[in-house]
């Protein structure tokens, strides 16, 4: 990982545009793997849209990479940014998901290209979600980058398309790049009009008593959870799990599945 460049414009451009581009995030050797691993999980996550019959409209989404023992749960165990979100949230957070995009010319009927927002309650002035996209390709003006509605974290109502796509800035970056933004931010993804994929990373990030789109903890075992770093457990949700059965509940603070702190 490289140093976060910008961080300092970043804290304070999440609070008043409500997102922040970090320049320089990753380094080049790690996105040449995390492009490959990317693409391999997404192969085995399509399968199984086919197979559930789910596939329509979620071409070139990938949900939940976690688990598959390469650099993208490396990435994950690294906690990129993590110092700037605690502050987005006043404390501490939990992974929602970690899923992918692949952004290719040949496939538009991806989901994300409609113009939505990732948090479907609208909390005023309480933040409950971040997004993070990390770019593994450069995110230009004809490979379609991201489209986002400045202080529009502000604003319950939805745009129309019209006024959005007229007013709203696009996140233009390089790989390796950061953007990270209140999931109460009006957005969507481009058309790619270019030859090749643009390929990103898409995390959200919740306060810690907010459901997590799957079980990480059950999902991914003791095993895994072991090698990981007592932030990276926290983040992954281990501090704020609900008891299973009665001996879980009546538990000192120590050893209670839902640990104090976590909101």
């Amino acid at each position: 990982m490289k140093s976060e460049i910008g961080a300092s414009n970043g804290r304070q451009a999440l609070q008043s545009t409500g997102y922040a581009l970090f320049e320089n995030a990753i380094d080049d050797a790690s996105l040449v793997q995390l492009r490959d691993d990317l693409e391999r999980v997404y192969r085995q996550r399509r399968a199984v849209q086919r197979r559930n019959g789910i596939a329509n409209g979620m071409t070139g989404t990938c949900h939940h990479l976690l688990g598959e023992k390469n650099s993208l749960d490396a990435l994950f165990a690294a906690l990129p940014l993590h110092e700037i979100i605690c502050e987005f949230f006043d404390g501490p957070y939990i992974l929602n998901s970690f899923g992918g995009f692949l952004n290719r010319p040949v496939e538009a009927d991806g989901y994300i290209g409609a113009v939505h927002r990732d948090v479907r309650t609208y909390s005023k002035n309480f933040k409950l979600m971040a997004n993070m996209l990390i770019m593994l390709d450069d995110f230009t003006e004809n490979n379609g980058a991201t489209y986002l509605l400045a202080g529009s974290q502000n604003t319950e109502a939805r745009p129309s398309d019209k006024n959005f796509f007229a007013t709203a800035a696009r996140a233009f970056g390089s790989a390796g790049d950061i953007l990270l933004f209140d999931s109460r931010i009006w957005h969507a993804a481009g058309r790619n009009g270019s030859t090749k994929p643009r390929r990103a990373l898409t995390l959200t990030f919740t306060r810690p008593f907010i459901k997590p789109q799957l079980d990480y903890p059950r999902y991914l075992g003791e095993a895994y959870i072991a090698s990981l770093s007592s932030a990276a457990r926290q983040v992954l949700g281990c501090d704020a799990r609900v008891p299973a059965t009665i001996d879980e509940f009546y538990q000192p603070p120590d050893r209670r599945a839902y640990k104090p702190n976590q909101g």
